[in-house]
């Protein structure tokens, strides 16, 4: 393996990484990966097919993996509903499944049964949408899993923060700070835009700081 981003991984994620396929860092991946590693709130602007999912994945997954492991929800990756597609579960399914790291999925259409599940032995890892983690967070059982959560990742932020939806993810965060007594990592995963100052405000709110990085430019908003 080539010297670049990717050798700053544990041997775990580098043997993955390998298994992928992948030879070279992206564009954005060199750009995002370190300031993440570095415990940043980072908001990633990238067009498609930049290897936006495992910029902000593949550092967060390593960090997981070098926490002691207890019981409890580490990570939220939060997403619309239309953007939770086959293609991108299947990718997170790969990467938690050669990292020993339980995967799970909320959403409204999601069985009894696996809610149950989910209540009685939480994933590491869980996917989810705004919505639905609004309707979580008062439940007694999950607000114990979700007190543990470290990492928050939110895809397609760049629809998120023009709509209804982004009102109920604001609170949903603030609703998780209060409950957790203390804050968490946040990583905005976003197509182009045009006032990238705003998403990031939006997306960690006035008072905390978020690098903004490009597949060209990086710099820090306080």
């Amino acid at each position: 393996m080539s010297l670049n981003v990717f050798t700053s991984f544990s041997s775990p994620i580098q043997k993955a990484i390998q298994e992928k396929g992948f030879a070279d860092p992206t564009g954005a991946q060199s750009g995002a990966i370190p300031p993440i590693m570095a415990g940043k709130n980072v908001l990633l602007i990238a067009p498609t097919a930049t290897g936006k999912t495992e910029s902000a994945l593949l550092p967060v997954l390593d960090a997981v993996l070098k926490t002691e492991r207890e019981p409890g929800i580490k990570v939220l990756y939060i997403t619309p509903l239309k953007a939770l597609n086959r293609d991108m579960l299947e990718r997170l399914q790969w990467w938690c499944k050669r990292l020993d790291l339980r995967l799970g999925m909320r959403h409204g259409d999601t069985s009894t049964r696996e809610r149950e599940a989910q209540a009685m032995v939480p994933p590491d890892i869980l996917i989810t949408t705004p919505e639905t983690l609004q309707a979580i967070l008062p439940g007694k059982r999950m607000r114990q899993h979700l007190a543990s959560v470290r990492w928050v990742i939110v895809d397609e932020v760049h629809e998120l923060a023009i709509d209804k939806r982004g009102s109920q993810l604001a609170l949903a965060l603030e609703r998780l700070r209060y409950l957790k007594e203390s804050d968490f990592q946040i990583i905005g995963l976003s197509a182009t835009i045009g006032s990238p100052d705003k998403v990031a405000k939006f997306l960690v709110g006035t008072e905390r700081e978020c690098e903004i990085i490009n597949v060209s430019v990086s710099r820090s908003i306080e």
